[in-house]
């Protein structure tokens, strides 16, 4: 009798402590399985965070369970137990502090969303059928399932780690401080899980800022005299050296969010509030590609008619003048200001441009034509043709007049 009361003590212990058995729909995830359940997986994943002796986790445990039950074969719904000592070192690389959490790992599993809305099984079946649509729309205009290993994966959407500037104690100062660029520093430590889930995102900012913003990384547990010297004491950190001149001081620690479109939007912000006004010149020969090549924005003018090839590439044939066109060279279109020619008209036209809005043509040919050499404007305001002298001396107007006035 002794020996079958004990049994049951110790799985009535058990359930109590699990919430979910596995009774229920809801995947029991660990430090062990999470990597090969979530991480590697192509489905949306809701995990709650949870700890069994927490009133509002006991109190979530019915309308979780629903919530797996629901959206069975469509999402899946799984829960941590953080009673358990191996799984406390997986929920600090997610900042879990109180429970229940609720994290929603979407297409990018390396940078999950918080769930703060209602605690109910609709409320979150809501959230869960929105990122899977969210997914769904990714995969169809070319997305695709984010790597979760240090630095990326070769390339496109998912960023080329070898975009990413290696520094060192030896070549910091010629990389960072003797760079004009705007520098982006991630400090790391290869055991550190912020930093490995960093890493694909950091590529990725890496690939898109390439020729604009100088992206790169330090190991801090192998070079100490760097880390040292910034006072590097969390991993990942991230420093920020602003454009132009530079000395060790200079540096500010960035705060910002931790996914590739957070950290290139703040990189481009920062880049705009240093750059100088952009050159603008004439096109005047084939060159002037290979100079903007690297450039944020080239800015060019040409005269009507002065290239008559390229105009006709971008449709400005019968278009009127002044015309502004913008050109994707990458992507061999194009988009034309319709709108008014003045500063309203432009600077709508260009916030459309840069952001992706607004109507675009091929360009004609699928290629640039080549560019008429030109003399350069001598920046004179130009002159019109001498008149000719005429000699009206043979003419009789007060004859002339006369005769209209007999005429009437």
């Amino acid at each position: 009798m002794e020996l079958l009361y004990r049994v049951f003590l110790l799985c009535f212990v058990s359930l109590a402590r699990g919430l979910y058995g596995p009774q229920t729909d809801v995947v029991q995830l660990t430090a062990n399985n999470f990597r090969s359940q979530v991480m590697d997986s192509d489905s949306v994943w809701l995990i709650e965070f949870f700890a069994p002796w927490c009133g509002h986790c006991k109190a979530l445990a019915p309308e979780w369970i629903k919530v797996a039950s629901a959206l069975k074969g469509v999402v899946k719904v799984g829960a941590v137990d953080m009673d358990d000592q191996q799984n406390q070192q997986l929920g600090g690389q997610y900042g879990i502090r109180g429970f229940p959490t609720i994290k929603v790992f979407g297409a990018n599993k390396n940078s999950p969303s918080d769930y703060n809305g209602a605690r109910t099984a609709q409320g979150i079946i809501d959230s869960g059928l929105s990122a899977a649509k969210s997914m769904v729309n990714q995969r169809l205009s070319g997305g695709g399932k984010s790597g979760s290993g240090r630095g990326g994966g070769g390339g496109g959407k998912q960023g080329n780690k070898e975009d990413v500037v290696e520094l060192t104690d030896a070549n910091f100062e010629k990389e960072v401080l003797n760079s004009k660029d705007l520098v982006l520093v991630e400090f790391f430590a290869p055991w550190c899980g912020h930093c490995q889930r960093l890493a694909p995102e950091w590529a990725k900012a890496a690939t898109e800022l390439k020729g604009k913003v100088k992206v790169c990384a330090l190991d801090a547990t192998a070079h100490t005299v760097t880390a040292g010297r910034y006072q590097i004491q969390g991993y990942p950190t991230i420093k920020v050296f602003a454009a132009g001149a530079k000395d060790s001081s200079s540096a500010e620690t960035y705060e910002g969010g931790r996914t590739a479109s957070d950290i290139v939007q703040f990189a481009l912000d920062r880049l705009a509030e240093s750059v100088e006004p952009p050159e603008v010149l004439e096109i005047v020969n084939s060159e002037m590609g290979e100079k903007y090549k690297k450039k944020l924005w080239g800015w060019i003018w040409t005269e009507a008619g002065a290239q008559e090839k390229l105009e006709d590439a971008i449709g400005l044939g019968g278009f009127g003048y002044p015309a502004m066109v913008a050109v994707n060279a990458r992507k061999m279109k194009y988009a034309t200001l319709r709108g008014p020619f003045d500063n309203i008209g432009i600077d709508e036209f260009l916030r459309a441009v840069s952001v992706g809005r607004g109507a675009t043509a091929p360009i004609k040919g699928a290629g640039l034509p080549t560019v008429e050499e030109r003399i350069p404007w001598d920046g004179k305001d130009g002159e019109l043709p001498e008149e000719e002298d005429i000699d009206l001396s043979d003419v009789d107007l007060d004859e002339d007049e006369g005769d209209k006035k007999d005429e009437l």
